[in-house]
């Protein structure tokens, strides 16, 4: 019964896609034109050089086309299927998270789970076809390979965690739908979703060391590429790791006072 109920749970938010093929083929077109127009950026960039922040094209190109691949991992429409925290709690409905067989820390991991397993699949599609066109490069070596392996599930451990502070901020806000967005953001920005933290000022990268955004996704990929090197992996294997134990304490934290401020009309 438990294996059940958590089956269901993780294919909430992956069955509002595959039961809409529109939705299906709406992705595969926006994320084939961010891929095409990021690797059309970033040649375009280095067309006058060789080499910018450490990073040559190839490394540059490949980095930027696997943030857009790994953007697949988290990107589900959880509004479309009104599963998401902040409408759960405009509309009340979130008291019925704390009525179900699975307690609700349990069901919006799987959820996620099921949410990320589903994105991986796009992903390793994505990437498939991006290293059979020579738009990304393969990693140097199989060490190289698993180490990124390590690094990325790490990562998505932690940005797990981080996208769970930012929806548990909605038992605590009435209206917080424009501060969510700028969270988005600003995690993505920090992440190096848009650009590598390299071609940041020193400030920007000394900053970003002492969050935990960084760990999700800049350095997983700065492993791929060879930005960072073998000899540090350990040392960052560490930091994201010790970034998994913290915000797991305190999104525990957050979930006991979150229980106490659940009411069953509105948020």
């Amino acid at each position: 019964m438990a294996m059940a109920h958590a089956w269901r749970a993780a294919r909430v938010t992956p069955l509002g896609e595959l039961h809409t093929p529109a939705r299906i083929t709406g992705a595969l077109l926006r994320l084939t034109v961010q891929v095409v127009l990021v690797w059309s950026l970033w040649q375009g960039l280095y067309a006058q050089t060789d080499s910018t922040a450490g990073l040559d094209r190839d490394q540059a190109v490949t980095y930027a086309v696997m943030a857009v691949l790994a953007l697949r991992l988290r990107e589900l429409d959880q509004y479309a299927g009104r599963d998401t925290v902040l409408q759960h709690m405009h509309f009340g409905t979130i008291v019925y998270w704390y009525l179900r067989p699975l307690p609700p820390q349990r069901y919006y991991a799987l959820r996620a789970l099921g949410e990320q397993l589903y994105g991986l699949a796009w992903a390793l599609m994505g990437y498939a076809v991006c290293l059979a066109a020579g738009v990304v490069e393969p990693p140097e070596s199989a060490a190289v390979a698993a180490v990124f392996v390590l690094s990325m599930l790490l990562g998505q451990w932690v940005l797990y965690y981080v996208m769970l502070v930012i929806d548990q901020l909605c038992f605590f806000t009435l209206r917080n739908g424009a501060a969510m967005l700028i969270l988005i953001f600003a995690q993505n920005l920090l992440a190096g979703v848009y650009a590598p933290l390299w071609f940041f000022p020193d400030w920007f990268i000394t900053l970003s060391g002492f969050l935990p955004f960084q760990a999700t996704l800049n350095v997983p990929l700065s492993l791929y590429v060879g930005r960072i090197p073998l000899s540090e992996a350990g040392a960052e294997l560490a930091v994201q790791a010790a970034w998994v134990v913290a915000l797991a304490l305190f999104t525990r934290l957050l979930w006991r006072r979150a229980a106490r401020r659940v009411i069953s009309q509105g948020g």
